[in-house]
């Protein structure tokens, strides 16, 4: 039994040398590499899972309860605002975008999912320093909003000196003082007008967002499109000329950074308009806009279905293959279009 255990144990050593004569016992310093690189691999994959919805009502009811506070217009939003934001900081493994160390320097879907999320709560902050906390154009800013929007507004990028989270938990913080005023029935200091004309400035820029998302998606199979830039006004005019036709397409290693983008933005935004159906009640009720709302939620929740491909397939339009770039930018699409509906509805008298 001694002399079979030796014999193994040669052979092993045999087949894990390089030459005769090498020292079989330095393959060994390869194990150590071999787990930590499994480990780093696993690690990646654990936080590459995109977050849960929450609940916005939930969000508003646990500062109001931990303020000692009550519910008032507005509070939805601002605490879907937070929430958003805090989810990028604390979800699993943490804020992505500017880490510089395995395993999120390998990653790039999950930084591009926050990068979506980011900018539509960059919007939101801005219309709502610039329009939802004012009464006029001539009115003040909001102190709080003043401090908050720009910090949002930071490099998403920059890891130290200082670290974008700091600059973001700053952010974080302005807001939660604008909650807690605009929670307080005995300050108004701090106010959120719910009027048609706000909510309509605001739905612009999600207009524009979601039109530029939906081509950048589109482009993944490449195609040649008719310069449309100053299409609808005879007079206007641009700084340099450019082709009657454009051809456009997207290169192939960014279709899955356009996507889980897309993917980020859309999250942020159904989290957001249901705060706004909710601060909003009135007015929508007035123009009979809540199915329209609506409509585009249900739009927007169809882009957060479980994708069970292991990787973004870039099939043609009626290939053999499926393309996911095209299914997201038809949801992202239609969602534009009952936008506009909406705005329209807006502007009614």
């Amino acid at each position: 039994m001694k002399d079979k255990l030796d014999n193994w144990i040669t052979d092993i050593r045999r087949r894990w040398s390089d030459a005769p004569g090498s020292d079989w016992s330095k393959r060994w310093l390869a194990l150590p590499l071999i787990v930590l690189l499994v480990f780093l691999l696993a690690l990646g994959f654990f936080w590459s899972s995109e977050p849960d919805a929450f609940d916005i009502v939930t969000a508003a009811a646990d500062r109001a309860s931990a303020t000692d506070s009550v519910i008032t217009t507005g509070s939805y939003t601002t605490a879907t605002v937070i929430k958003t934001m805090e989810t990028l900081l604390d979800k699993r493994g943490g804020y992505l975008s500017n880490d510089v160390l395995p395993p999120s320097i390998w990653l790039d879907n999950i930084p591009n999912w926050e990068y979506g999320v980011l900018v539509q709560a960059r919007d939101i902050t801005r219309s709502m320093r610039n329009d939802f906390s004012r009464s006029q154009s001539q009115s003040t800013e909001d102190k709080d909003l003043i401090i908050a929007e720009p910090k949002l507004n930071f490099d998403h990028e920059s890891w130290i000196f200082p670290a974008t989270e700091n600059i973001y938990q700053e952010g974080i913080d302005a807001l939660y003082g604008y909650l807690t005023r605009l929670q307080n029935p005995a300050n108004p200091d701090a106010q959120f007008y719910a009027r048609a004309d706000n909510l309509k400035d605001w739905l612009s820029q999600v207009e524009k967002r979601l039109g530029s998302l939906s081509q950048r998606l589109a482009a993944s199979v490449g195609e040649t499109r008719f310069n449309t830039d100053l299409a609808g006004e005879s007079d206007a005019v641009q700084s340099t000329k450019t082709s009657a036709q454009v051809s456009v397409k997207t290169p192939w290693h960014e279709i899955d950074d356009i996507f889980y983008e897309a993917r980020g933005a859309s999250w942020a935004l159904i989290h957001y308009l249901k705060a706004v159906e909710l601060d909003f009640e009135s007015t929508l009720k007035k123009k009979n806009a809540q199915v329209s709302l609506r409509q585009i939620i249900r739009e927007l929740e169809g882009t957060q279905q479980p994708l069970w491909s292991p990787m973004i397939m870039n099939g043609s339009g009626f290939g053999l293959f499926a393309n996911h770039s095209l299914v997201m930018a038809s949801y992202i699409s239609r969602a534009n279009a009952a936008v506009i509906d909406l705005r329209n509805l807006l502007e009614q008298g």
